[in-house]
């Protein structure tokens, strides 16, 4: 089963257990924010990556100009590990991963939670590439993929347990957009899938597809 098959088959179980009027209201948001053109803003095939650099679940600095130095990077933002969205992207892209590394790439995937959080969900998840902390969204900003959870969403994340502010160490209540990157060693993207509904991620046949061009 595909990813995105097995994205179809977890909205069908939120859709089962949440009441018509939060899935409505879940459904408004995203259309708003598509609405919003924020997709549209975020960088995109041809533009420079921004050259970050930021903590593992280690504590140790990752730095994208030295991973690029190695090869093309497949850069992978997740919202958090509450997601299960997130969370079944994240184990494909483990099970994708000897393919990635068999083509000369890295991965890397980045979360806005604090590092506490996202060991938790590398140590949970067995994976073997790395996942960096970014506090306050300041690397997802320069990608151009924060928005700011509606006061709606928070009402229906808080009752479904999740703390945002508690996971992300602050209390602005915002998100990066899901989004994988194929960055080119020059440091320039070759392919770029952001998507404002969390619901839809970029299959792993994908990626290796657009490594495969470069």
């Amino acid at each position: 089963m595909g990813l995105q098959q097995q994205l179809e088959e977890q909205k069908k179980s939120t859709v089962n257990k949440a009441s018509p009027e939060t899935i409505q209201t879940m459904l408004q948001a995203t259309a708003e924010l598509k609405a919003s053109g924020i997709e549209n803003r975020a960088l995109a095939a041809g533009d420079r990556a921004p050259a970050f650099r930021l903590p593992n679940a280690n504590g140790e600095t990752i730095r994208l100009t030295d991973l690029l130095d190695r090869g093309p990077v497949v850069l992978n933002f997740y919202r958090g590990g509450w997601c299960p969205y997130c969370n079944l992207e994240l184990a494909a892209l483990q099970a994708e991963l000897p393919n990635i590394q068999a083509l000369g790439a890295s991965l890397i995937a980045i979360t806005p939670e604090q590092p506490d959080r996202a060991t938790e969900t590398s140590t949970r998840h067995q994976l073997e590439f790395e996942v960096l902390s970014d506090r306050g969204n300041r690397v997802a900003r320069q990608f151009g993929l924060v928005f700011t959870l509606p006061e709606s969403i928070r009402a229906i994340y808080a009752s479904f347990g999740t703390d945002l502010p508690a996971y992300n160490g602050d209390d602005r209540f915002e998100l990066p957009l899901p989004a994988t990157y194929v960055i080119r060693p020059d440091g320039t993207i070759s392919y770029g899938f952001v998507d404002a509904d969390y619901t839809r991620r970029m299959e792993p046949a994908d990626i290796i597809q657009a490594l495969g061009d470069l």
